[in-house]
């Protein structure tokens, strides 16, 4: 009898174990999840192709379990959905179970209570509810024996994001249900619980997507969708990655992207920060690379100019009023304070009178008091608004193909920006009196009068026509001769060599302000009191025709605050002159290399010059029409204003790249030593990362107040980066603080802009940042990765070399370097 007790307790616990391992096997191999099972700590669901798991969790630090969805096939745990964010588990012992009824409940176990269920799940009995993990990452639960129930599930992750959204999911809004679907940030990466920010769509008027901080105050918006992009994101363009679509009918109105390369992972996260992020997983660095941020510079905050007014980042102020109207508050607009907008300079009659003025490459205005129709023409549209006197502005509501549909506003316009292309078109509503058209019917009576002397008018004019063509003519091919054909395709304004001289005093040692291997720097005054700054190449200058002929073809097309505006050039017999704004504080290598004028320059200053040369070169990289290497970006080629703002000059040996071009190489290795790449100057290969390494030695000298190649410490040569790096793996980065920045000092900017210093001098091109992670990394305070050992030479320099090719600071020396290198 004892025998058979003990066999039959033997198979009763071996049926046990065996019905409990069937059970996370099957939830395992399936990616599912029958009625009445249940998945504990420790056992996980697994989508079919083994892309996401379902399973409980503890972010970074935290001691908190949590219920969440992560990429399985990724090396860093990167959780995309959490069930019970806003209530953790306090230990290990919860359950996860669908009920009957199609419910997923979170139960503790050691309480006994339920800390989170899909509380939208149908509550009516269901034959076999099955709840399976996609390998979109999507959870949902349908029933059993239909597959159109898994198209149409019970209830779905999908429906209630996190602080992510996936491929396949939709941000917006179900009419039908009510439901909708927006994603919140976590408060920290230890806590996932809802944080301040959340991505959500208004569809108040014409619909777009807000950043919400704390569910109200607008920090961003993306601008109306105009059927190619969102109006605030002109950059937003087909890609090999990804597609996108925003869809509005009477059932829903949501924006959705999907994958065309179902091989690349890449997700949208709004950070604790505040900021919407698009991340690439990059498989050979097994890390999330940034890949875009739609907020991107000042003009992207809301409503920063008022109403009525347009923020354009290449302005200076970047704020200023639409045509026919006046700030509202001129004293706060003097002192750079344009949030209280614009008004009116006359009243709307409300008549035939009143019409509209065009503006293009706009962020369209906010649309929350907005009209939309998707069949009209804009015929109609402006009649539509033109008859009612709320109408304040109008445009196409979808702009692809030839256009069509009508989108009205009524009210204020707020948070417009301008572009420099790729905007939209916005037809604001004025008085008659700032009408052109009414300007110009006031001179018609003139213009009758005149009318009369045509006859006459027109020999006299012939003959003085024929007379300035051939005097024109011969000009112009004496010019042709004297320059042998090589101001072709320089299309800024030509100046003459005698304007110059009468300009420079003759070029007076008086007016000199400083020289390079180009030759001299000279200030000058135009006739209209316009100071200028006159580049005037030597004979003997390092920068031949070509690389003058490509700084004036290059700056000419290029416009940022950050850059030095080329206002023109002089070619004329052995003369070859560029002609730039002047800069009344020089080069920033006069201040900081020098000790007493380097008092001049406090922490707060030199660190938004770092931030404005590094927007500047994120510009060359990134923004502009052409995609610019700099390669001899330094401190002397960095120019200040009046107000210390920072201008990126010398674009002599700048390099033009395609869209796809990612590198190229050269058998001619220029620039300066000690702010060149270690792989350029090896084997001649440059790119974007080449710049990064340059912007890198820069802001270490900006911080440190000493020059790179110059660097002496204890009696043994070695440069700057090497000195850095050995204090950085010491933990006593401050002591590279210039001893005259004092109290200035912010402790957090200053460790933060070493750290992104040293990332930029990695040896490594791919190990470096892009210039967008730069300015991100810059102005976050979440934790920055670790820097590797930096490109840098060991080994006494010889000489001095202070003076640049383009600083008109008060240094002598040719600090530019050309060497002849064969490429590899």
């Amino acid at each position: 009898m004892e025998d058979r007790s003990v066999t039959k307790t033997k198979m009763l616990l071996a049926f046990l174990v065996l019905y409990a391992s069937t059970t996370c096997s099957q939830c395992d191999a399936a990616g599912t999840i029958s009625a009445s099972q249940t998945v504990r700590y420790n056992e996980t669901i697994v989508s079919p192709q083994e892309t996401f798991e379902l399973g409980f969790f503890s972010p970074g630090n935290s001691t908190n379990h949590y219920v969440g969805i992560w990429y399985k096939k990724i090396s860093i745990k990167t959780v995309v959905w959490v069930a019970n964010r806003n209530a953790p588990l306090r230990d290990a012992n919860g359950k996860l179970t669908l009920t009957l009824q199609g419910v997923l409940i979170l139960r503790d176990t050691t309480m006994g209570t339920i800390v989170w269920s899909s509380e939208n799940s149908s509550t009516t009995s269901v034959m076999n509810p099955i709840g399976q993990l996609l390998d979109t990452g999507n959870f949902i639960i349908y029933e059993e024996g239909d597959d159109h129930n898994q198209e149409d599930p019970i209830w779905q992750s999908f429906d209630f994001l996190t602080d992510t959204l996936l491929p396949g999911m939709k941000n917006g809004k179900n009419l039908v249900t009510g439901i909708e679907r927006y994603y919140t940030s976590w408060k920290s990466e230890d806590d996932p619980a809802a944080g301040d920010f959340s991505v959500r769509l208004d569809s108040r008027g014409y619909p777009e997507l807000l950043l919400l901080r704390d569910g109200q105050e607008i920090k961003f918006r993306s601008g109306p969708w105009n059927g190619l992009r969102f109006s605030g994101n002109p950059n937003m363009k087909p890609n090999p990655i990804y597609k996108y679509t925003f869809v509005v009918n009477q059932r829903e109105i949501y924006y959705q992207y999907n994958l065309v390369n179902t091989s690349v992972y890449t997700r949208l996260v709004v950070q604790p920060t505040g900021h919407i992020e698009r991340l690439l997983w990059h498989d050979s660095k097994q890390k999330w690379d940034f890949h875009s941020d739609p907020e991107s510079d000042h003009c992207d905050q809301y409503a920063v100019c008022g109403p009525f007014a347009s923020c354009n980042i290449y302005n200076s102020p970047v704020c200023s009023c639409l045509k026919g109207f006046e700030p509202i508050s001129p004293d706060e607009w003097r002192v750079a304070d344009s949030t209280h907008g614009c008004r009116r300079t006359a009243r709307l009659d409300c008549g035939p009178g009143d019409g509209f003025i065009r503006y293009t490459n706009l962020k369209l205005p906010e649309t929350q008091r907005s009209w939309y129709n998707q069949t009209m023409t804009l015929v109609e549209c402006e009649k539509m608004c033109k008859t009612n006197c709320s109408c304040t502005a109008y445009t196409y509501s979808n702009i692809s193909g030839t256009g069509s549909g009508c989108l009205l506003w009524f009210g204020n316009l707020t948070d417009i920006r301008t572009f420099a292309e790729n905007g939209d078109t916005l037809y604001v509503r004025v008085s008659a009196s700032e009408l052109d058209s009414i300007k110009n019917s006031k001179s018609s009576g003139a213009g009758r009068r005149v009318r009369v002397l045509v006859p006459m008018a027109l020999v006299v004019l012939a003959m003085l026509l024929s007379m300035c063509l051939f005097y024109r003519y011969n000009m112009k091919k004496k010019q042709q001769q004297e320059t042998s054909g090589n101001n072709e395709d320089l299309e800024l304004p030509l100046f003459g060599l005698s304007t110059l001289l009468k300009a420079t005093n003759n070029f007076s040692i008086n007016n000199k302000l400083g020289e390079g291997g180009f030759g001299l720097v000279y200030k000058g005054v135009l006739k209209g009191e316009q100071e200028i700054a006159v580049k005037r190449l030597a004979k003997t200058s390092t920068q031949g025709l070509h690389e003058f002929k490509n700084e004036v073809i290059l700056i000419s097309k290029l416009q940022h605050r950050n850059l030095v505006k080329l206002l023109g050039y002089c070619i004329e017999g052995a003369e070859k002159m560029l002609i730039y704004e002047y800069m009344p504080n020089k080069g920033l290598d006069s201040i900081i290399f020098d000790k007493t004028q380097s008092e001049l320059l406090d922490w707060p200053a030199r660190y938004h010059i770092i931030l404005g040369i590094a927007r500047g070169l994120l510009y060359l990289h990134q923004d502009s029409r052409l995609r610019i290497i700099h390669r001899d970006l330094k401190v002397s080629n960095i120019l200040l204003d009046t107000d210390m703002n920072p201008k990126i000059s010398d674009f002599g040996l700048a390099r033009i790249f395609g869209g796809n071009q990612l590198e190229a190489n050269t058998n001619r290795v220029v620039g300066t030593y000690g702010y060149m790449a270690p792989k350029y100057a090896g084997s001649g290969i440059f790119s974007i990362k080449s710049d990064v390494y340059s912007f890198g030695v820069l802001v270490l000298e900006i911080v440190c107040g000493e020059k790179n190649k110059e660097f002496v410490y204890k009696d043994n040569w070695n440069n700057l980066l090497g000195y850095v790096w050995v204090l950085h793996n010491e933990g006593e980065s401050l002591q590279l603080v210039a001893k005259c920045l004092g109290e200035s000092v912010n402790v957090s900017q200053v460790l933060r802009s070493i750290h992104v210093g040293l990332l930029c001098v990695q040896r490594h091109p791919e190990d470096r940042p892009t210039m967008t992670s730069v300015i991100m990394m810059l102005g976050s305070e979440g934790p920055l990765p670790s820097p590797k050992e930096p490109g840098f030479y060991v080994g006494k320099t010889k000489q001095d070399t202070n003076q640049s090719s383009c600083s008109y600071g008060t240094g002598s020396n040719n600090e530019l370097s050309i060497t002849m290198l064969n490429g590899r």
